[in-house]
C-alpha cells in the first residue's frame, strides 16, 4: 500500500497543481515516507516549493514531552524557510503565517482519537484557509486503531483543544476523512483536498488499521507503538486521574493505572465482576513500575498492563473506552473515598475538571462516582451516540474493505 506523501511523490500529476505555487508543510517526526525520508526534504528533493512549515502540539521535532509545553517558531537551519509553532503563542495559525504560501499540505500521523489534537489542529487550519482563501491538502496517512467507534460524543459547548466537536472518543476516520465531515459540520467554505492512500484496509488482519509492512514511528513522544495507539481512546483518560498512565516509563499509556496505593489484582477481580465482556478483546497483565517523572516519580506504583497485540488481540471486541471506564469504576467501589479526579489546568482549560474536558462532558465523571450505576448504564449511552456517529459520517469513508 501506499501513505498520501508516498502516492503525491510517486505522480507527477498529483503535483502538478502545485507547480508555481507556494507550499506549507504542517508535519511531525512521523511524517515520513516509506523510505523514512522526513516529508519536508522529500517535497523539497521533488522540486516542490516549501516557503514554510509548520509544528503542531509536541513540535516539528516531536521533542516536547508534556501537555502545555509548548514549542517556539524558528527556521530551518538548513532551508531557511520559517518553521511555525501551532502549540506556542498560538494554537490556530495567524494570517501572517498563512500569508507565507498558496497550498498547505497536512501530512501528520494521527491515533484515530478525538483527544489528539492533530484533528483539531486540521480544524483551524481549515477555518484559517477559508478566511485567507488558501487551500489545504491532506496527505492522508493510516488510523492505527482502524474502523471502530467507540465512546459517548462531546456535547456541544464543551469544544476544546482536545475536543474540536461532537465527535465520540474513538472516531474511525482517518484525517482526510476527518476533513471533510469539518467542512460539512462547520460549513467551512474551503478549497480541500485529500490525497487519499492506496489500497489501506482498515478492517483487515494482522494490522487492522496498521499495515504491518510499515514500521511505527512515534508521532509524539508518548506514541511508542501501535498497542499504545489502539489503547489511547482509553488509557488518555488517566491524564484526568491521580493515577499514573505511565509517563515516566517506558510503556506509557499502555496501561489502566498506576499507583503506589492501589492492588490492581483486586481491581482487576472486580472489573471482572462488573462487566467481563468488557475486557474482550486484549490480555490485562498485572505489573509494577516506577516513574522516572511525572506522577508519582519515583515511587513503586501497581498497575495493569493492556495487551491489545499478537494473539491476545481481538479488533472487534477491544473496547479501549470501555475498559477505561471499568477501571475507574472498579477503583470507586473499592477505594470510595480515593481521590480520583485531578484538579489542574489541562490543554488551556482552567474552570472544568481535567476528566469532563476530555471526555466531551461529565457523563463519564458522574458515573464512575454514582454507586448505583451499573456498566449497562454507561453502555446505553456510549451505545446511542455510536450509532448516530456511525450513520453519519458513513458518505464520507474513503476506504472500505
Amino acid at each position: 500500500m501506499k501513505f498520501g506523501i508516498d502516492r503525491l511523490l510517486a505522480d507527477p500529476e498529483l503535483r502538478e497543481p502545485l507547480e508555481g505555487k507556494r507550499v506549507a508543510l504542517v508535519a511531525h517526526p512521523a511524517s515520513l515516507t516509506a523510505d523514512l525520508v522526513h516529508s519536508l526534504d522529500a517535497l523539497i528533493a521533488a522540486g516542490i516549493n516549501v516557503t514554510s512549515a509548520f509544528g503542531p502540539q509536541h513540535g516539528l521535532k516531536g521533542d516536547k514531552q508534556d501537555n502545555m509545553v509548548e514549542s517556539a517558531d524558528e527556521r530551518d537551519p538548513v532551508y531557511g524557510i520559517p518553521v511555525f509553532s501551532l502549540y506556542g503563542e498560538v494554537r490556530r495559525p495567524s494570517p501572517a503565517m498563512m500569508d507565507t504560501a498558496d497550498v498547505f499540505l497536512f501530512d501528520l500521523q494521527d491515533l484515530g482519537c478525538r483527544i489528539y489534537t492533530f484533528c483539531t489542529t486540521l480544524l483551524y487550519l481549515l477555518e484559517a484557509a477559508a478566511a485567507q482563501g488558501k487551500s489545504v491538502w491532506v496527505l492522508d496517512r493510516p488510523n492505527p486503531a482502524g474502523r471502530p467507534i467507540e465512546g459517548t460524543r462531546l456535547i456541544p459547548g464543551q469544544e476544546s483543544f482536545v475536543g474540536a466537536g461532537p465527535m465520540p472518543m474513538r472516531h474511525g476516520l482517518t484525517l482526510g476523512e476527518m476533513g471533510f465531515w469539518f467542512k460539512r459540520h462547520y460549513r467551512i467554505d474551503v478549497d480541500y483536498k485529500v490525497i487519499a492512500m492506496e489500497d489501506w484496509r482498515p478492517s483487515h488482519g494482522p494490522g487492522y488499521g496498521w499495515p504491518e509492512d510499515r514500521i511505527w514511528i512515534n508521532p509524539s513522544p508518548n506514541a511508542a507503538s501501535v498497542n499504545m495507539a489502539r489503547a489511547y481512546a482509553g488509557t488518555v483518560m488517566i491524564e484526568g486521574a491521580t493515577v499514573s498512565e505511565g509517563r515516566g516509563t517506558t510503556r506509557p499509556l499502555e496501561v489502566l493505572f498506576g499507583a503506589p496505593d492501589l492492588d490492581a489484582k483486586a481491581i482487576l477481580a472486580e472489573m471482572e465482576r462488573l462487566a467481563p465482556h468488557w475486557l474482550e478483546g486484549c490480555a490485562l497483565r498485572e505489573c509494577w513500575f516506577e516513574p522516572t517523572f511525572h506522577k508519582h516519580q519515583g515511587t513503586l506504583c501497581s498497575a495493569l498492563m493492556v495487551h491489545a497485540e499478537g494473539a491476545f488481540y481481538d479488533h472487534g471486541a477491544f473496547k479501549p473506552w470501555r475498559l477505561q471506564a471499568l477501571a475507574f469504576k472498579a477503583i470507586r467501589n473499592l477505594y470510595p473515598d480515593y481521590p480520583l479526579w485531578r484538579d489542574f489546568p489541562y490543554e488551556y482549560e482552567f474552570d472544568r475538571l481535567a476528566i469532563d474536558v476530555i471526555n466531551g462532558g461529565p457523563a463519564l465523571r458522574e458515573w464512575v462516582d454514582d454507586p448505583a450505576a451499573v456498566p449497562g448504564d454507561l453502555d446505553a449511552l456510549a451505545s446511542a451516540d455510536e450509532q448516530a456517529w456511525h450513520a453519519e459520517v458513513a458518505d464520507l469513508l474513503l476506504y472500505r474493505d
